[in-house]
């Protein structure tokens, strides 16, 4: 047998492979011989070796409860009773509940993971093997359970280990402040990972005193742990059922149109070719002519932060509108049969067709997740305000930072003006964002002493309370919410004083960060009168451009 491990890391030389594969003589190779491949997934495989091979994937068991007894079934009895301290069986159960929550909470999407990580069994095994050295040292020298090390270790080390975005290593860490502490074993107050109606998730009984056996520990997670969970269970709020099977079913949808033949006999053709044409027509009458850089520059002179970042927006907007233009172009000539229809242009036509903004126009604008009928709305409404910003070479008196391509450049630009105007230092100077009673931008007629007023934001995994001006719990089947106008207002660190807040990250879509890192515009620290926790698990958090 030969076994080539992690393929994915080198998918071009898989070509090579893929040709020693075919040049093989059938009846000079080995009865036995048998060629293992292992690769994580990857759209670059060579699709050859998929067709002829036999599939194996490993992936988690759906479900808490499976989930926990397939933790428990790769455990040895002897491995179980190997360490002396009372408190090392009920930590395996908990370390096996922990394991199975993080792995759950990827079924819910973004909401529960900025990045979907390939937490596995790995990390269970070290894990679950730093317990065993930890708490026998504590055992041998008398001392307390190290909370503080083992919570380090497992959600910053181990686990953490895979965790690219601070947000999610956040996530990660409340788990484990939720689970691990003295708490667990407190007797007047029973600890319960979760707890409702209709489920009491938690250790088995006085588990502290009594040394449970493996079969015993199986037996309390088939006979109290539920097959189906709600969302609640893992901390987020019910709505992210509706979330998670909305977003299923717009993938189901966004697949099929992918399947659709891309051509046709005789009128469907014909028809379908007229359809385009008149999309790109009507698209081509929206398009405005570019800005004047130029004679910009020479009305601006000597530009402030602000002005800066305007002239750059007004490059890269130019840069658009042209490619949106010259495309669409070229895309009726090939239409009419004047040029060949190049790949390119042959995706951008089926991009009309399904309603989808083409690929070559989204990377040379601001990210979206949007239909192409509201993608234009929001084009003509950038337009408006860049148009409105060049006449007056005023800032806007409430900015729509949705229509800027790089927001967060605006808001550093806001920084810069401010510690020239107090002559404060920039390293030491940051922004805080105070939400507004304001609910629309003609309410307010003057401008902020320093920094600006921002709307057009989107809450997601909570509401806010406008009575007092605070998170809290989202309402049935409302997933998201228009936020009110907030104040951006730039501070120097040590008069920064904040209490009874949820640092909550800013987005440009619902996509929230990607494994990069690029996504996150800012932190808005909204009032709160829940414990910061609460919201952690909610997956909380606020975007600009809603879908």
């Amino acid at each position: 047998w030969v076994v080539l491990q992690n393929c994915h890391l080198l998918v071009k030389w898989m070509k090579n492979v893929e040709k020693i594969v075919n040049d093989m003589d059938g009846d000079k190779v080995h009865k036995e011989f048998r060629l293992w491949l292992t690769t994580e997934v990857t759209t670059e495989f060579p699709l050859a070796i998929l067709q002829r091979s036999l599939k194996v994937v490993t992936e988690p068991p759906n479900s808490l409860q499976l989930n926990m007894s397939t933790s428990y079934s790769k455990i040895d009895e002897e491995d179980l009773e190997s360490c002396p301290h009372k408190a090392y069986k009920p930590l395996t159960y908990v370390l096996s509940y922990f394991h199975a929550v993080i792995q759950e909470r990827r079924k819910y999407g973004k909401i529960g993971w900025n990045v979907s990580y390939d937490f596995n069994r790995s990390d269970f095994d070290v894990s679950f093997s730093l317990l065993n050295t930890y708490l026998s040292k504590a055992y041998n020298y008398g001392d307390p359970v190290p909370w503080d090390s083992l919570k380090y270790l497992v959600g910053e080390a181990m686990y953490g280990g895979r965790v690219t975005d601070d947000w999610d290593r956040r996530i990660l860490i409340t788990y484990l402040n939720e689970y691990m502490g003295d708490f667990l074993f407190d007797t007047f107050q029973p600890f319960y990972f979760f707890q409702d109606k209709t489920r009491n998730y938690n250790l088995p009984d006085n588990c502290i005193e009594t040394s449970y056996t493996k079969e015993e520990f199986t037996e309390h997670i088939e006979a109290s742990i539920m097959v189906d969970n709600t969302p609640e269970v893992f901390g987020l709020h019910a709505n992210a059922e509706i979330g998670y099977l909305t977003n299923s079913a717009k993938n189901l949808w966004e697949n099929l149109l992918q399947l659709q033949p891309r051509a046709a006999a005789g009128g469907s053709q014909g028809s379908r070719e007229a359809l385009v044409r008149d999309i790109a027509d009507g698209i081509l009458e929206k398009i405005p002519e570019p800005y004047d850089r130029i004679a910009l520059v020479k009305r601006i002179g000597k530009p402030t932060p602000t002005l800066v970042v305007l002239l750059q927006e007004v490059e890269r907007w130019n840069i658009l509108v042209e490619l949106m233009k010259s495309s669409l172009l070229d895309l009726k000539k090939a239409l009419a049969g004047e040029i060949g229809m190049s790949a390119e242009l042959e995706t951008i036509s089926i991009s009309l067709f399904n309603g989808q903004v083409p690929m070559l126009w989204k990377n040379a604008a601001p990210k979206t997740k949007k239909s192409l009928a509201n993608w234009l709305i929001h084009f003509q409404r950038r337009y408006d305000q860049y148009t409105e910003w060049i006449d007056t070479l005023e800032d806007p008196m409430v900015v729509w930072l949705s229509g800027l391509h790089v927001p967060e450049s605006y808001l550093t630009s806001l920084v810069q003006v401010t510690c020239k105007k107090y002559k404060w230092p920039l390293d030491r100077t940051t922004s805080v964002a105070k939400v507004t009673k304001y609910s629309n931008a003609s309410q307010i007629k003057k401008r902020p002493k320093d920094g600006c007023y921002v709307q057009g934001l989107f809450l997601e995994g909570a509401a806010w309370d406008m009575k007092n001006m605070c998170l809290r719990r989202q309402d049935p089947k409302m997933l998201v919410v228009d936020m009110p106008i907030i104040e951006i207002t730039p501070i120097e660190n040590s008069k920064l004083k904040l209490q009874n807040t949820f640092p909550t990250p800013v987005y440009v879509t619902s996509d929230r960060a990607s494994a990069a890192g690029t996504g996150h515009v800012f932190t808005a620290h909204l009032d709160t009168e829940d414990h910061e926790s609460h919201w952690v698990l909610q997956g909380v958090c606020m975007y600009l451009v809603k879908d």
